[in-house]
């Protein structure tokens, strides 16, 4: 196969602001220094496409923004990352999505999240075919436009030939998996954290309700673990991967980054464990940093670091 891949990142885009080394938030109107802040772009279909694209893969991302500097700044940052970006619609009278992320001096990173435009996302805004050699779509939040909705939009991927994959933003619950359930059948990776997944299905155990997903539909269930690695799941086998031994900073982004690993893995014919361990790999380049733009890597060097890197 073809090292060339055209995806449509469909969906949510954020614009992350970092704060580091946050020990507490002042009292009344004092301030308070930290390390370092910063803005990075996000989001489940933002993030994933931009890791994407370092990956060798050609990304086009299509969602909605506001017309605001906060959606110039994702833009600019899309942009600079080699994203075409020409399909993210504005749109008035609602603001760019934005995340506020404090890092505390352990790793732990609370966030305020404005959900913006991308509830605003509607399938008129959206037009695979538009997008030319497009070869896969990655869906990042299907519960903003809803099962219904997010289903007829995979089986139009599916249509145009394209491999699909989705990965959910809000935490795990039984009443949301009913919301989203109808685009299952057209998943052919479902990209859930571990959270996620046992909230989903209430399965006593991960690859219990990862099974589950597979039952519902998805093709394969790919969870991350956070420090403990990856999960992947299909209807004939379950397969654990271990994260690598690295001294994180700042998570934000490493399930994005995992997702992107991940797909382009599959696609360059890997099998699900190395596509996984890329996916681990990438991920751990995210997480040595601040942001899900963190450092400076390609798709060689990331295989160089799967090849070399101990693993947990």
């Amino acid at each position: 196969m073809s090292d060339q891949q055209t995806i449509a990142v469909v969906g949510v885009h954020v614009l992350d602001t970092h704060a580091l080394r946050v020990e507490s938030i002042p009292d009344g109107s004092d301030g308070a220094l930290v390390d370092t802040i910063r803005l990075s772009a996000a989001g489940t279909a933002g993030g994933t496409g931009l890791v994407l694209s370092r990956l060798g893969a050609d990304v086009h991302s299509i969602g909605a923004i506001g017309e605001d500097p906060i959606g110039d700044t994702l833009l600019a940052l899309l942009g600079r990352e080699g994203i075409d970006t020409s399909r993210v619609v504005r749109l008035p009278d609602v603001q760019t999505s934005a995340s506020v992320i404090p890092v505390r001096p352990n790793g732990d990173r609370p966030a305020w999240h404005c959900i913006g435009a991308n509830g605003a996302l509607t399938l008129d805004h959206v037009d695979l075919g538009s997008v030319p050699g497009l070869s896969h779509v990655h869906l990042g939040g299907p519960e903003f436009l809803g099962g219904e909705a997010a289903g007829r939009l995979l089986a139009a991927a599916k249509e145009l030939g394209c491999t699909t994959s989705v990965d959910v933003l809000a935490p795990g619950d039984p009443d949301l998996l009913a919301w989203i359930v109808d685009c299952l059948p057209y998943t052919d990776y479902l990209l859930p954290n571990d959270e996620q997944v046992l909230g989903f299905t209430g399965a006593g155990s991960l690859a219990d309700g990862a099974r589950a997903l597979v039952a519902a539909g998805a093709g394969c269930v790919a969870v991350t673990q956070g420090a403990r690695g990856a999960l992947v799941v299909t209807a004939t086998e379950v397969l654990e991967v271990p994260a690598f031994a690295i001294e994180p900073v700042d998570t934000t982004g490493c399930g994005d980054a995992f997702s992107a690993g991940f797909l382009r893995g599959t696609w360059l014919g890997l099998d699900l464990r190395a596509a996984a361990e890329l996916g681990c790999a990438s991920a751990a380049q995210v997480a040595q940093g601040v942001g899900t733009d963190h450092g400076s890597y390609t798709l060689a060097s990331v295989q160089e670091f799967v090849r070399a890197a101990p693993r947990r």
